[in-house]
This record gives C-alpha cells, sequence and structure tokens, in this order.
C-alpha cells in the first residue's frame, strides 16, 4: 500500500526499538508479553517466582502452568534473579497484579539503569490510597518514566498470534512533543510491533489507567446481570453506561473523555465483557446463578481482579467526590452482602438522567424507592 505525503512525511523521523526489554512477571499476560517482544526481534528476559515456571519457559520454551499446550518462540531468557532480570535492560513491562506493585517496584529500584522506562501492564487502582498504579510506581521508582500498555487482549490469543492491538501509554515531556519518535511511547511501541501485534501510542496515561481498572468491575457487572438470565439488552446498556462511568473518572483526574472510546476504554470494555474466558465477567456470571463466593470457579482460590478493583475503584471515587452507580452496584454484592436482584432493581430505579450530561437535570423515578 503506498503511503500518503502525509504518512510519509510522518513516518521520516522513525523511533528506534530498545533492543532488550525485561519482563516482571511470567504468569500468562507476562509470557504472552514476552513472547511479543521476541517475535518482534528484541532480546526479552522474563522474571517470575516460580523456579518451574522459569525451568519451563527456559528449558522447553512452554509455560505449561499459565499457558498449557501453547509453543513459545525460542531465544526468552528467563530468571528468578531480579538482578539478573534487569541488568542490561532498556526497558520494563511490570505484569504482576495490582496489589504487588510496590514490593515489585522496591525489588527492582536497586538494579534499574537511571532512567529506564516502566510499562505497567497489570489494570487497577491501589486500595486504601485510591492512587493509581501510576502514581504508586512514580513514588517508588522517582527518575523513571512510568507508562502503561493495556488494551483488548486475552494472553493466549496473543500468544497464537492473533492479529491484537493495545496502547502504549507515557506523559509526554516538553522534549517528547518536540521528537516523538524519541520519546518512551513510541520507542516502546515500536519495540512491540510485530505483523500480528499492533500498538497505538498515547500520551494520556490517566485515561488508559482508568479503562482498565474500571472495566473489570463494569465487566462482573454484566457477568451477574448474564448470570441471572439477562440477555444482550441489559450487558449493551451496561457496557454503555459503565464507559460513561470510566470517562467521568478519567475527565476528574485530568484525563481525556476521548481516550476511553479507544482500545485500552472500550476496546478492553467490550472484549471482558463479552466472555468468560475473562475471569471477572466468569466470577459474575456464577455470582448471578446464584453461587456463594467461595463456590466459584469450582472452590479454586482463583485472583480476580475486577474483585480487588471494584474496592480501590470505590476508593478513589470517594476521594474525587464523584457518583459511580455501577461500580457501587458491583461493590454492593461483593464486599457488602448486597442482594444482586434488589441491587440492580435500585440501579435501574435510580432518578431518570440527561444523557447528554451537560443538559444537567434528572427526575425522580416513578419507581424508584425515593419516588
Amino acid at each position: 500500500m503506498t503511503l500518503s505525503r502525509i504518512e510519509a512525511r510522518a513516518v521520516a523521523a522513525q523511533a528506534e526499538p530498545y533492543g532488550r526489554i525485561a519482563v516482571v512477571g511470567a504468569g500468562s499476560w507476562g509470557t504472552a508479553l514476552a513472547t511479543v517482544a521476541r517475535r518482534a526481534g528484541r532480546e526479552v528476559i522474563i522474571w517470575g517466582r516460580d523456579p518451574e515456571v522459569i525451568e519451563a519457559i527456559r528449558d522447553r520454551s512452554e509455560n505449561p502452568k499459565y499457558l498449557p499446550e501453547v509453543a513459545l518462540p525460542d531465544g526468552i531468557e528467563a530468571t528468578t534473579d531480579m538482578e539478573e532480570a534487569l541488568s542490561g535492560a532498556q526497558a520494563v513491562l511490570i505484569v504482576t497484579p495490582s496489589t504487588t506493585l510496590r514490593d515489585i517496584c522496591a525489588q527492582m529500584r536497586p538494579h534499574l539503569a537511571p532512567g529506564t522506562p516502566v510499562a505497567l501492564c497489570a489494570k487497577g487502582i491501589e486500595a486504601r490510597t485510591g492512587l493509581l498504579l501510576g502514581e504508586a510506581a512514580a513514588m517508588e521508582l522517582p527518575g523513571h518514566p512510568i507508562g502503561a500498555l493495556s488494551g483488548p487482549t486475552f494472553a493466549k490469543e496473543t500468544v497464537l498470534g492473533h492479529p491484537t492491538a493495545a496502547t502504549v501509554a507515557f506523559e509526554f515531556t516538553y522534549h517528547d512533543r518536540l521528537e516523538p519518535s524519541k520519546s518512551p511511547a513510541a520507542r516502546l511501541a515500536i519495540s512491540m510491533s510485530s505483523e500480528s501485534f499492533r500498538p497505538y501510542i498515547s500520551d494520556d496515561l490517566v485515561g488508559v489507567e482508568i479503562g482498565g481498572a474500571v472495566k473489570n468491575v463494569i465487566a462482573i457487572a454484566c457477568g451477574m446481570m448474564s448470570g441471572a438470565g439477562f440477555a444482550e439488552n441489559t450487558r449493551a446498556a451496561l457496557i454503555t453506561r459503565g464507559m460513561d462511568e470510566m470517562k467521568t473518572l478519567a475527565e476528574n483526574l485530568g484525563g481525556r473523555r476521548e481516550t476511553v472510546t479507544g482500545l485500552s476504554g472500550a476496546g478492553d470494555l467490550t472484549l471482558t465483557c463479552s466472555s468468560t474466558t475473562s475471569r471477572n465477567m466468569s466470577l459474575g456470571t456464577q455470582l448471578g446463578q446464584g453461587l456463594k463466593r467461595e463456590e466459584c470457579f469450582d472452590g479454586k482460590p482463583v485472583v480476580v481482579e475486577g474483585e480487588v478493583n471494584s474496592v480501590s475503584v470505590m476508593d478513589l471515587a470517594d476521594r474525587i467526590g464523584v457518583t459511580l452507580p455501577i461500580c457501587e452496584a458491583v461493590h454492593a454484592v461483593l464486599h457488602e452482602g448486597a442482594d444482586i436482584p434488589r441491587t440492580f432493581r435500585a440501579l435501574w430505579a435510580r432518578p431518570i438522567e440527561a444523557e447528554p450530561k451537560g443538559m444537567g437535570f434528572q427526575f425522580k423515578h416513578p419507581f424508584g424507592e425515593t419516588a
């Protein structure tokens, strides 16, 4: 395909890829991102705590614990030693659960070369503080550009080479705007690009992080309604109004509403709310079918990010004084023992609002509790 004159000028200053990338976290998504980087031609080393997982990746190019029956590309180095993992790394991807972020950053700090960019690939908001993960990481890793890699991505599909797109976001400095090709966002995007993996570049880290955190909570809501026997009308309404909650939160924190309509917002939200491959959707579905939390996933202790995020999202909403009705409903069911049918009936009977909000009025719902 022939480039237009504008496109030709735009690609004239090509970004230089990072030569060596460290992936911190050897679960399914960490392994998938290591695979993406390796297929893109990078030197890749992955760090993990489990010696058996690390041995399988290093010696047999597989991760049977998290990605069974999936072949990984040759040449991915693997280690349980953080110093070894970060030695010579030009960029780092953190792909560990959001609850462990500060601990992981503290382990990394002594071994990172000055100015090495760090991209967060977990999604969430820090519990209790209500801080975005990027804010928490910046506190622990001063002097390092902090960004995020986020989008509609299931790990297994990514490893299998299904065409996948994601967003790489870092805040842009003055110099990044003068020379975008030298920005961490552009360089990391180029570093991860291959025939099947297509990154987009953003300077709205706040908007990207909000999308990744809130979509997990909305997916639980969709699962609850699906499990309770409701169909596509309900799911479409929850996705759309859930996106509005994401926009509200992002905008109040200095992000852009338009970011939430992109891959890291609408794209990720749609994927996560549409398939029980998502643990968030799956948890909601099981709860909607009447299972108790301890009975879900056949009683296995499965970590569901949206369950954790439902607390941290509400911490953040309370801190900045915004109302997120769907997130509040999910939090009430998961953590306050609220009844699912009653909770969602109350959600549907909230005051009738204008869309768009700029119209600035609402009316009592005739079937609402306060009518």
